[in-house]
């Protein structure tokens, strides 16, 4: 028999200690290597990427200030703190950040861009600064370059990291001599991105890119009074997130989204009634951060109410904050898929 729990009654208190354990590659990437990540023979670029990574890894936890008689002969160290992959959606930089990840020695953090600033938002920034300059590497996945301010303080965040001696690797899809270009006018900003550039060796990885297939049809939302019984009946021995959607959102901006990940540590499969639009962009940014969390953790969901290709509003899907809704949709759509229809979601 199934086991139920609400998230809506949840309330999820971590240490410092407890936070930071979460900072590591998702299930989905739990046990993935270089040896496991297969490039394109006709994208050369993709191998490249594999074997600056390998020299990468070995780089970490080592001096990068250079030799004493590099120094003493003036010669400048030219490997970068830092490395950058560039590319479009499905050319496997998720896959390569996190074989770098396993691959590289001592403590080390991955996460993705906004899980990075919700640690600062739950530690203090100086926090943040002391906790991770103890470790040898940290992993940012999914550079986000829709909010200057965000930006900036991760810009701020890395470049006090580096100069700590902590090892850097980021992945997104632009790259950073042109993040916020032609969006952003702000001196402060172009300079934070102009000082972030420079730390990073940037890597161009090539390959099909997948932003123009489109979102997965959304499956026929189930009559209210149904998706209980047929998520107890598909989910034997499971533990069943029974909540009211209303209920839900609303107990979301009562919860840091540093602690989204253990809001949901103990749930198997989540069963939402009602869902409808989300009309408040803060909320809905907080929905995006559940999203990934549910499918970092594939979670199956069994809903009722409207389709998730109607969450958010039309005007939020053609805003600022469009790359965020559209991931969230599509995410929440193949876990959609997965609960209903028994569609594995990749």
């Amino acid at each position: 028999m199934a086991t139920i729990t609400h998230l809506s009654e949840t309330k999820p208190n971590l240490s410092i200690e407890e936070l930071l354990a979460g900072f590591h590659p998702s299930y989905r990437f739990g046990e993935v290597s270089f040896n496991t990540y297969r490039p394109d023979p006709n994208q050369p670029s993709q191998t490249e990427a594999v074997n600056k990574l390998k020299a990468f890894a070995e780089t970490v936890g080592k001096n990068s200030s250079g030799s004493f008689l590099s120094k003493l002969f003036g010669k400048k160290k030219e490997t970068k703190n830092g490395i950058y992959l560039d590319g479009g959606f499905g050319v496997g930089k998720t896959h390569l950040l996190a074989s770098l990840w396993h691959a590289a020695p001592g403590r080390k953090a991955f996460g993705t861009f906004v899980e990075y600033t919700n640690l600062v938002g739950a530690l203090s920034f100086r926090q943040t600064v002391e906790v991770l300059s103890q470790y040898s590497l940290v992993c940012i996945d999914e550079f986000e370059l829709d909010d200057p301010g965000d930006t900036v303080l991760m810009s701020r965040l890395m470049r006090e990291l580096s100069d700590a001696g902590v090892k850097l690797a980021a992945t997104s899809n632009t790259l950073p001599g042109a993040l916020g270009e032609g969006r952003f006018a702000a001196v402060d900003f172009q300079r934070e991105i102009k000082t972030l550039s420079e730390q990073f060796d940037v890597h161009r990885v090539e390959g099909e890119d997948f932003r123009h297939r489109g979102l997965p049809d959304a499956p026929v939302p189930l009559a209210d009074g149904e998706i209980e019984s047929f998520a107890q009946d598909r989910y034997q021995d499971k533990t069943l997130a029974i909540d009211n959607f209303d209920e839900l959102v609303a107990h979301l901006s009562k919860v840091h989204p540093s602690r989204y990940r253990q809001l949901l540590s103990e749930t198997d499969v989540l069963v939402l009634h009602n869902v409808d639009t989300i009309t408040d962009q803060a909320i809905a940014l907080r929905f995006v951060v559940l999203a990934d969390r549910l499918y970092d953790k594939d979670v199956p969901i069994v809903a009722s109410g409207k389709p998730f290709s109607e969450l958010f509003t039309p005007e939020m899907m053609s805003g600022g904050y469009q790359k965020k809704y559209f991931r969230a949709v599509s995410r929440l759509t193949a876990l959609a898929r997965e609960g209903q229809v028994g569609e594995p979601a990749i």
